[in-house]
């Protein structure tokens, strides 16, 4: 995949734009951050090039000015809402990133339980957390929040707040999913310090939409397909326009909420720092792009894995026919379908031409290989080992896994396991491949090729186990799969 985005470039203007914005204020800036602070996939998706954990390096730059508060909105955890790509509830995930940042070096001060009213679960979660000796605050409800200004920026809103206490110039605000209440924490959080007598700031970090890209750009287009199932929708920051002449790209609901704010802050300092949404934000991506047909490429190509995505969850009833629908508007608005993804039509065309299920990979250089179903393997299996084949420069006629390796697999699956099918799951095919490999030259070779499948993209004809799903995700391949068994009954733009 052709590299569109610089990620050392990134790094270092970001880091030194959200320094620049510490300073604008007493040295203290609460900076909401949004989306997912590490394992950004999307991103690494659409701006080829972006790390997945470029926006937890860049906080590690940083780190000795950083403190972290996480906040969890106490209603989710008496629902045990669940984060839907971890399946784990939010409050165990709270835990999960507090290690995880700890772990790294950043530094975790506390956890703040919005909304709460005396929730059941949440006070034990309260109390867990404080074993672990991580202090808690509580945030309460407001009535009329977040139109009526006068009581939520007074003693009887805000001021009712537990107030934070925090050490570090830059105060980051996280959270475990949406709607847990970072924005208001932030807010809260300003005007305590008000009170105290030190003008602290706010910013906001979202890395989508880019704010200085086009609102048809397809990397901002596939951050409207990533959020469907939210309705979140592009649209030209009206404010900035107004205020500059600038035209700038923000999301509707913080142009939505943006007079609220303006108010809150006039309330607060007697005077707003910012005219616009994107004037709160920080977002440095957009000058970070170096390959602007590659980055096009490559969201257009998310789009599509999007709708395929959305497919599956609406065949278990997961999703509506109004995300499908939105997606097949933003596909039809760039001219794609799903023969754009090469994958697709390579590993329909195949099962058309055999009868069974089959899988298509695109390799680095554009190559196509494809895998059908046999006795012995899956077809994920079958076009993972042709493409290893390729990479190492095997013939394709050469064994790499003997029936000798295989069938004892096949034999525990069948007779221990109970499983009706006989063929090997792409995890089991890679511990035989492995084992084969340490008496096999060509085996090894393979092997060591692994490494070079990473950013490819692959296609199967049929749903995949979630272990298929999971194996592929580790090997760093952009899956999508087809919903249904046939690929005649399967959706097609």
């Amino acid at each position: 995949m052709r590299t569109g985005f610089d990620n050392e470039k990134y790094l270092h203007m970001q880091s030194e734009r959200i320094r620049e914005r510490i300073a604008c204020f007493d040295n203290k800036l609460y900076l909401e951050f949004g989306g997912k602070l590490f394992d950004d996939f999307h991103a690494s998706r659409v701006l080829p090039g972006f790390s997945p954990s470029s926006k937890l390096q860049m906080l590690l730059e940083l780190s000795e000015q950083t403190e972290m508060i996480i906040a969890i909105n106490a209603n989710d955890i008496e629902k045990n809402k669940v984060r839907g790509d971890l399946g784990i509830t939010y409050d165990d995930d709270v835990l999960r990133l507090i290690e995880i940042y700890r772990s790294k070096g950043l530094y975790v001060r506390s956890v703040v339980l919005t909304q709460y009213q005396g929730q059941g679960s949440a006070a034990a979660f309260r109390s867990k957390l404080e074993k672990k000796g991580i202090p808690v605050y509580c945030h309460y409800r407001i009535n009329g929040y977040p139109k009526n200004i006068s009581l939520i920026v007074s003693d009887e809103g805000y001021g009712k707040n537990d107030y934070i206490v925090t050490t570090r110039p830059l105060v980051v605000v996280t959270a475990p999913g949406p709607g847990s209440g970072k924005m208001a924490t932030c807010l809260s959080q300003l005007y305590h310090e008000h009170k105290r007598g030190i003008r602290a700031g706010y910013a906001k970090f979202e890395t989508f939409p880019i704010w200085n890209l086009p609102l048809d750009h397809p990397v901002n287009m596939a951050y409207e397909a990533a959020t469907a199932d939210l309705n979140d929708i592009n649209m030209i920051d009206s404010f900035h326009l107004s205020a500059y002449g600038v035209s700038t790209v923000n999301y509707n609901r913080d142009i939505e909420i943006f007079p609220v704010l303006n108010a809150m802050f006039e309330r607060i300092f007697g005077k707003s720092p910012y005219k616009s949404p994107t004037d709160m934000g920080v977002n440095m991506a957009g000058y970070c792009i170096v390959d602007d047909e590659a980055c096009r490429q490559a969201s257009c190509q998310e789009i599509i894995r999007r709708y395929y995505e959305t497919l599956l969850r609406e065949a278990d009833q997961e999703a509506s026919e109004d995300e499908l629908f939105k997606i097949k508007f933003l596909m039809n608005r760039l001219g794609l379908t799903t023969d754009d993804r090469r994958t697709v039509a390579a590993a329909n065309d195949r099962e058309r031409l055999v009868g069974d299920s089959c899988a298509a990979l695109e390799l680095d250089d554009g190559r196509i290989i494809t895998g059908k179903t046999s006795k012995l393997l899956g077809p994920c299996s079958a076009v993972l080992l042709n493409s290893l084949k390729v990479l190492a420069g095997i013939d394709h006629d050469t064994l790499l896994i003997s029936r000798e390796a295989i069938e004892p697999i096949q034999r525990l699956k069948t007779q221990y396991f109970g499983s009706k099918n006989p063929r090997l799951h792409t995890d089991e095919t890679l511990i035989a491949l492995s084992i084969s490999a340490s008496g096999d030259i060509n085996a090894r070779r393979a092997l060591d090729a692994l490494a070079l499948l990473r950013g490819c993209q692959i296609h199967c004809t049929t749903r995949l186990s979630k272990v298929d799903l999971n194996t592929l995700r580790k090997l760093g391949l952009q899956v999508t799969m087809n919903p249904v068994r046939s690929v005649k009954d399967v959706p097609v733009l």
